[in-house]
């Protein structure tokens, strides 16, 4: 019976020659199982279940590709994405994107680096982040900091695990001759809200967005450095934020309350935004708030109040900066 069997990406027929009865069992192996083999294959044995079970992968299905950093800035776009469905990871995404997705899968595990975790790191180490990550170098550590948790947040759950059904239930008919390692993405998560209206799905203009970056991160300066990271970390993530209003709108029939904003808070927060303080959470509200009304939301009366209260506080303002102006003239 043949063991080896062609991982194939259809729309592009780049194939990949892989045994997939090992595939099967490297995807389906427990932790101690995994540990045995890396021993008897002379590989280190440290680390989580699904970074040996990434190790196994590069070194016994993938043992004659170069996937080192210098290996991955090699792969085409089509190679990339035919690399990370051997691993069962998410392989969809920019050639930029799927490059740093099968570097961190490949080099960290997804439970140590984190947002959260990189309060705690050097200037020097996101530094070195940056560079593999293909981010800009200058810049202080909370401007690197906050690259990188972009980059984290952005590719969420698409490394460091396997999916769900490949761990559960392996490959279909793997030890079977006509056994096919090819790997379907999964659907990405559907927000449960049930969609009433298409006219919300349109994408926002750009000076919508711009506006929205703007906003997340205006002074950002004049804050501590946790809710620096935080803000640039979301600042980074606006059209991912445009595209969640725009799901809410859809299952709301177009309205925007207090309801709606405090589900667009429990989705970001399952998709690991930093909302921890209150300054963070009232910008983001703020900001969805004003991209719901650009794409022309009935907002709610409690929320259109605090928006005219805003409004008027900031003509206010604006009126007293202007009388001092006169003054200082006299």
């Amino acid at each position: 019976m043949d063991m080896t069997s062609a991982l194939v990406s259809e729309s592009v027929m780049l194939v990949i020659e892989v045994d997939s009865s090992l595939l099967d069992v490297l995807y389906r192996g427990r932790l101690m199982e995994l540990r045995d083999r890396a021993e008897a294959e002379g590989l280190g044995k440290s680390g989580s279940v699904e970074v040996l079970r990434a190790r196994l992968i590069e070194h016994l299905v993938l043992g004659e590709m170069d996937l080192s950093w210098e290996g991955i800035q090699s792969l085409t776009h089509k190679e990339a994405g035919a690399v990370l469905k051997v691993f069962g990871i998410k392989s969809s995404g920019s050639h930029k994107e799927r490059r740093q997705r099968l570097w961190l899968h490949l080099n960290f595990d997804s439970r140590r680096l984190s947002v959260e975790h990189l309060a705690d790191m050097e200037r020097d180490e996101l530094h070195e982040l940056c560079l593999r990550l293909e981010l800009p170098l200058t810049g202080t550590r909370t401007v690197l900091m906050g690259h990188v948790a972009g980059v984290l947040t952005s590719q969420g759950r698409g490394w460091g695990r396997i999916k769900r059904s490949l761990w559960r239930s392996g490959i279909p008919n793997a030890t079977s001759g006509d056994s096919k390692a090819d790997v379907v993405d999964d659907a990405e998560e559907v927000i449960e809200v049930e969609t009433v209206e298409d006219a919300f799905q349109k994408e926002s203009p750009v000076a919508v967005l711009e506006d929205a970056r703007d906003l997340i991160v205006k002074d950002v300066d004049k804050s501590d450095s946790e809710v620096q990271g935080a803000l640039l970390t979301i600042g980074a993530r606006v059209e991912e934020l445009e595209r969640m209003v725009g799901s809410i709108l859809r299952g709301h029939s177009g309205n925007w309350g207090s309801v709606e904003e405090g589900l667009l808070l429990r989705l970001a927060e399952r998709r690991g935004w930093p909302l921890e303080g209150e300054e963070v959470r009232s910008r983001v509200i703020s900001v969805a708030t004003n991209i719901a009304e650009s794409k022309g939301a009935s907002i709610g009366e409690g929320i259109r109040n605090r928006i005219d209260a805003a409004a008027a506080m900031s003509r206010v303002r604006e009126r007293m900066e202007y009388a001092e102006t006169l003054i200082e003239d006299d």
